[in-house]
């Protein structure tokens, strides 16, 4: 049996999520909104535990691939683009150890 609390969880991390990625962005996040209420409601009468467990997993994979991959960008002038990454999405450039190390 699938655990209704596995669902609602999904549901509150899907509208956290949409609400760092569309930070300001009135449009996206109403269209975001809207699709993840469709989502749920279209599929809020099924039974079978494996296809629940299936949706789970799509829509756990889609909030990973929103909080890791999607980046805000903003028109400021004709054909140009200002990006905008969360801090999360920033890592910090380490240089590699090229220096061989002697074995004992």
């Amino acid at each position: 049996m699938v655990d209704s609390t596995k669902v609602l969880r999904l549901f509150k991390a899907l509208h956290r999520t949409r609400q760092q990625v569309f930070k300001n962005d009135i449009r996206a996040l109403e269209a975001s909104r809207k699709k993840i209420n469709e989502e749920f409601k279209n599929h809020k009468n099924e039974t079978l535990p494996e296809k629940i467990e299936e949706l789970i997993k799509i829509g756990s994979d889609v909030e990973l691939i929103l909080r890791k991959s999607v980046i805000q960008g903003i028109h400021t002038e004709h054909n140009t683009l200002k990006l905008i990454p969360r801090k999360e999405l920033l890592t910090e450039n380490k240089p590699s150890c090229n220096i061989p190390t002697q074995k004992p």
